[in-house]
């Protein structure tokens, strides 16, 4: 909490396009209603001049992509820092591990607000892809409409459509807990692995926890919602692949990280399996890779998650936690270093 007699000085340390997208006039008005910006915004670079100056002065760093890492000899340079509010989800690259051995300093994440979108977008992916939407509007437009009606592809092919359909969650993060709320509300079987989810928890989110092999040879759709971490780094392999059912989808839109994309070619130029990425391993993909061309694969160039207008709720919910701040109310979605050791 900040004291009464002065506002706050607010560094916005970001990429040179953000503050755009994050803020217009009624966010404006209300970061000026509790802080005293610092001018000459965004720094991304606080080792220049004018970003070291900065630096010193702030109370509070809202930052977002491209904000400086917070090291040990930037802490030093930084006395009356006291709040990170980070309008992004993964606190990992600003708030290094140095940072937790050197400072007190609260930290906040935005990662609620990143997972709505992520998860409407994953929760459309399910629904187009068991309809297989994206192939049959490619053959549609080759056909361009020859044969009417009748000729519609898919119509009587058991492995297409959502009624039933049984859906694999792997990791009940943020994002994973609120696609299986979207799809427990609609005629969808669920399970979900998770290392740090008990049976009865996943029963409450409206799943069966199931073991990572089970759900992969269970599951007509899998969606991988996992973090990075060391030991999720290729949890989907050549061995995980080979358990899906033939015709069985595989969703990513967390990280590549988490797929032997080796292996996932593989399978992909096969035909057996049906795959949406959006965030391939590695980003972009080469312009020669054959996952580009392969019919049964739709890429998408990383926009499952916050994407033009949904910036505004990714710094409303930042707002909202500098607003506590200087209010003296605790924080919504402080960010703790032993929190570290299942966030992405």
């Amino acid at each position: 909490m900040m004291g009464s007699r002065r506002k706050p000085r607010l560094l916005i340390a970001m990429r040179k396009e953000l503050p755009e997208g994050f803020f217009g006039p009624p966010e404006w008005a209300r970061l000026k209603a509790v802080t005293d910006i610092i001018p000459g915004f965004p720094y991304a670079n606080v080792d220049d001049p004018s970003g070291a100056a900065a630096l010193a002065e702030a109370d509070i760093l809202l930052g977002a992509w491209g904000a400086p890492s917070l090291t040990r000899e930037r802490l030093s340079r930084a006395p009356r820092l006291r709040m990170v509010a980070y309008a992004a989800a993964s606190v990992r690259t600003v708030a290094p591990a140095e940072f937790w051995e050197a400072s007190d300093i609260l930290v906040t994440t935005a990662a609620s607000a990143m997972a709505v979108p992520v998860a409407e977008f994953t929760f459309a992916a399910i629904i187009m892809c068991g309809k297989d939407v994206f192939r049959l509007r490619d053959d549609h437009r080759k056909e361009r409409g020859a044969g009417g009606f009748g000729s519609r592809r898919g119509l009587n092919l058991p492995h297409l459509g959502n009624h039933a359909r049984r859906v694999g969650i792997v990791g009940a993060s943020r994002i994973g807990r609120r696609v299986i709320e979207m799809l427990a509300r609609s005629k969808f079987e669920i399970a979900v692995y998770d290392p740090f989810l008990d049976a009865r928890e996943a029963v409450a989110l409206g799943a069966v926890k199931m073991d990572l092999h089970d759900l992969l040879a269970w599951a007509d759709t899998v969606s991988l919602h996992a973090p990075i971490l060391p030991e999720t780094h290729h949890m989907i392999g050549a061995r995980e692949l080979s358990l899906m059912a033939d015709h069985a989808v595989l969703i990513n839109t967390a990280r590549g990280w988490l797929v032997d994309h080796d292996a996932l070619l593989a399978e992909a130029r096969s035909g057996r399996l049906r795959v949406l990425i959006d965030t391939p391993d590695p980003e972009p993909l080469p312009t020669d890779s054959p996952f580009y061309d392969l019919p049964n694969v739709v890429l998408t160039p990383h926009i499952a998650g916050a994407l033009g207008n949904e910036l505004k709720a990714l710094s409303d919910l930042a707002i909202t936690e500098i607003e506590r701040f200087v209010g003296g109310l605790a924080p919504l979605h402080p960010v703790r270093e032993d929190d570290l050791d299942r966030m992405a």
